[in-house]
């Protein structure tokens, strides 16, 4: 059960509109993998054949809006439906979360048909697994803490979460070299978002202190076997795991601590400029 208004009871002009909507809040990056996420749906149906547990239908996305958009007011919208869950929150014209914003992928790569090869989250693992493996065997030995993987996301899908324990290695315990593989995983899930968001949210998370964010990997390290990995630092999390259908089908998501779904931002931005009392929001 999901709420809002699927787009296979919109009109053509309707979901035309509602997946412009789509991209005004991602990068072109981001808006790639989401429509490519949702493209995916026919394939699994195909996979999964007639006995499928669940309907796969890339019609099945669904938008909801909260409070009225405008360009005074404080609203938010989400966009989600199988694998894609994308919740943005706007206050005076100005976008000011983004999260949580999960993304999956099954299959996570196209074994076979007219798309096989496609990797919609590669880099999600690649790069992941480049910086894993580029570490000598005394930084592998405290940046792996389980030799198996979780069966997925430590969060799943809770509404409020709590830094996870600091696992793994710290930013500061890096070589240059592992620090620019490091950044380059981290820019796969800041270059989803819009330019400016991004550019923001690089800010602050060097504010907070790089050298505070933490990567944590479970399971194995060559490619085929099951894994997961995590990102954290003060003020935000990544998770990632590749672990269902035999190490093919992934989960991905970055969560804030102090932001998800803009509850504590916009007690902030209202406490740094005090608005009218009454207003509708999320």
């Amino acid at each position: 059960q999901r709420k809002g208004l699927p787009l296979k009871e919109m009109n053509e002009q309707q979901r035309k509109l509602a997946l412009d909507f789509l991209k005004a809040g991602l990068s072109a990056a981001g808006y790639q993998k989401a429509t490519s996420i949702i493209s995916l749906e026919p394939v699994l149906k195909e996979l999964e054949g007639p006995n499928r547990t669940w309907p796969r239908d890339n019609e099945l996305y669904y938008v909801s809006i909260y409070g009225t958009p405008g360009a005074r007011d404080r609203w938010a919208w989400s966009f989600e439906g199988h694998h894609l869950s994308l919740n943005f929150t706007v206050v005076k014209g100005e976008l000011i979360s983004n999260s949580p914003a999960f993304m999956g992928t099954n299959p996570a790569e196209v074994r076979q048909g007219e798309r096989k090869g496609l990797r919609v989250l590669a880099d999600e693992e690649d790069k992941g697994r480049a910086l894993v493996t580029a570490l000598d065997d005394k930084q592998k030995a405290v940046a792996i803490y389980d030799a198996k993987a979780p069966a997925d996301i430590l969060t799943v899908n809770n509404l409020k979460i709590d830094p996870l324990k600091p696992e793994g290695l710290a930013y500061a315990q890096l070589t240059k070299q592992q620090k620019e593989l490091f950044t380059q995983l981290l820019d796969v899930y800041l270059n989803r978002m819009l330019d400016e968001v991004a550019a923001e949210r690089r800010a602050k998370l060097k504010a907070a202190g790089l050298d505070k964010i933490h990567f944590a990997w479970a399971g194995g390290i060559n490619r085929g076997d099951l894994h997961y990995y995590r990102l954290q630092g003060p003020t935000f999390l990544v998770e990632y795991d590749n672990t269902q259908n035999n190490g093919n089908h992934i989960h991905s998501v970055w969560r804030d601590f102090n932001g998800d779904f803009g509850a504590d931002l916009l007690r902030e931005h209202y406490k740094a400029a005090p608005h009218e009392a009454g207003k509708k929001g999320k």
